[in-house]
């Protein structure tokens, strides 16, 4: 459940009554006098969402889950404000000032032996400074909670879950813990912040954060997983030591996550394709076979008042990089099929290309398709809307606002100065938005561009091909060419014709020069000399 903005004159009544000091009070002061329409309004309902779990819940029965980065580190001072601004309102004394620097809600850490020394040793100077009373866990995160729980009456616990996170899908601002874990309430304050807001938030509040963030760490997982940030690279010529600009000179908050380590795995379908070319299944970085389906969303096309010519360039693109189309198919302008056909697509291919039906009229519906795919919700993206908005100015007014609602807690856009737009990812689906070849060639290159940072769209050795064009009949080849796949499987081998009275034009497709000539000739021998000439 969303909850709404607590009242200003509010947050002034209550400074009225009770005389905070500096420490307890700076974060509500700075804000006060802060222009930011906008964080203003989230740093409003985050204090609102603590300030009602706290009328909701005693002292004993809430705690802080605090992990030393950004997140939580908003989130300590938002529940130091909330907590102390509670307090003004139940307590008619003048008193609430005693202790400045002690927050009394259990404050819960899991410490394990992969955590950068720079966030354990914030995260003991963050306790000491503010009182912390802190519980250390150093188990696994769902057995030291159920130790922790069972121990203690804790009912509700305070998490800096954005969303964006990959544990932010289907929550809200009040969720219950998930079906096999111990029974407590999620507060999540910050759910709807973006990576700006928590920048935008700590500098202007002037609150001390992990240095980790100013030597280019933008996401902070384990030291197994977690590098600088290459976007925020200092470029120099010399061969000197790499240097990294602070965490919040990140221009696209979307990006974050680009310093966590990605680690290659087999392909999603679990098993090397047909067309493998006998390559050996422990070399799959340079030689697995990737492959993509591609999905056409449109009533015209199956109606025939439109060609789809997106669809064929496609192909041939992907097999530049060396990727294999497994399927091409055209679905209606309806969510359910956009969805069944996602649904089926994205757990038997490496990657998903869709196409058609976005923008804001009533049969655009790929989008929200895709969302009820990974069975996520769709939320208001602010970043996105701001591209929009710059887009198309003051048009975006009512309904065309919805364009501005992505798959929750699943998005990544992909930015490239080309475009005036990022192109949308969903896990491995990316929604293209061309509806002309000239268009398609522009984001193909900015996909490839964009991923040769980011390891996405994998560049595999590119297909190679051989045509042989023949005068004999389909009854005559049909025997050899059978023998011919038995022999050379890692081939594609083919047979078709451009006319039923033309030449019969016998296809060999694969990644090896050398084989395909090698089955070309063996065709060739089980016939007379001249019987097949090569052909583009």
């Amino acid at each position: 459940m969303r909850v709404a903005a607590t009242s200003k004159r509010h947050v002034i009544i209550l400074k009225r009554k009770v005389q905070f000091s500096e420490g307890q009070y700076r974060v509500i002061k700075r804000f006060e006098i802060f222009d930011d329409i906008r964080l203003k309004t989230k740093y409003t309902n985050a204090i609102y969402v603590i300030r009602r779990a706290l009328a909701l819940y005693s002292i004993q029965e809430v705690a802080l889950s605090f992990n030393g980065g950004k997140d939580s580190t908003v989130l300590l001072h938002l529940l130091r404000a909330g907590y102390f601004l509670h307090k003004a309102e139940e307590s008619s004394s003048q008193d609430v000032a005693d202790g400045e620097n002690t927050l009394p809600i259990r404050t819960i850490y899991f410490e394990t032996p992969t955590v950068f020394p720079e966030i354990n040793s914030f995260t003991y100077e963050t306790a000491a400074t503010y009182n912390l009373q802190m519980d250390i866990l150093r188990l696994d995160f769902k057995s030291g909670l159920e130790a922790l729980l069972k121990a203690n009456p804790i009912r509700a616990i305070f998490l800096g879950v954005r969303i964006g996170d990959p544990t932010a899908v289907g929550q809200e601002q009040f969720s219950p813990s998930s079906p096999g874990w111990p029974p407590f309430m999620r507060v999540n304050p910050i759910l709807d912040w973006s990576y700006r807001d928590v920048w935008a938030f700590l500098l202007v509040c002037k609150v001390r954060y992990c240095s980790l963030y100013d030597q280019g760490y933008t996401s902070i997982g384990s030291i197994n997983d977690t590098v600088p940030n290459a976007l925020l690279c200092i470029k120099n010529d010399n061969n000197s030591e790499q240097k990294f600009r602070p965490a919040y000179l990140l221009a696209d908050g979307r990006l974050e996550r680009a310093g966590r380590v990605k680690k290659y795995s087999y392909p999603v379908c679990g098993q090397l394709s047909s067309i493998s070319n006998g390559l050996k299944i422990e070399d799959l970085n340079s030689n697995s076979m990737l492959t993509a389906s591609i999905i056409a969303v449109g009533d015209e096309i199956l109606f025939g008042t439109v060609e789809d010519k997106l669809g064929s360039v496609l192909c041939r693109k992907l097999h530049t990089i060396g990727w294999a189309a497994s399927l091409l198919a055209v679905t209606r302008n309806d969510i359910d099929s956009v969805a069944e056909e996602v649904e089926r697509q994205k757990s038997t291919n490496d990657m998903v290309f869709i196409y058609g039906g976005v923008g804001p009229l009533h049969s655009d519906v790929t989008v929200a398709g895709v969302a009820k795919a990974f069975g996520v919700r769709m939320a208001p993206d602010e970043e996105f809307e701001e591209y929009l908005r710059h887009l198309i100015g003051e048009k975006c007014t009512g309904d065309k606002n919805e364009m501005a609602q992505l798959p929750e807690g699943i998005t990544e856009l992909l930015h490239h100065e080309q475009l005036s737009v990022p192109l949308i990812k969903c896990r491995n689906v990316i929604i293209l938005t061309a509806t002309n070849v000239a268009e398609l060639d522009l984001q193909w290159h900015c996909l490839t561009d964009s991923f040769k940072s980011h390891g996405d769209l994998v560049l595999m050795a590119p297909f190679v091909s051989k045509c042989l064009a023949t005068t004999l009949s389909d009854v005559e080849v049909a025997q050899p060419l059978s023998k011919l796949c038995l022999q050379f499987p890692d081939l594609y081998i083919g047979g078709y014709r451009g006319s039923r009275k033309g030449p019969l034009l016998i296809r060999f497709q694969g990644k090896d020069p050398t084989r395909i000539e090698a089955a070309s000739q063996s065709l060739c021998q089980n016939f007379h000399p001249g019987a097949f000439s090569e052909t583009e």
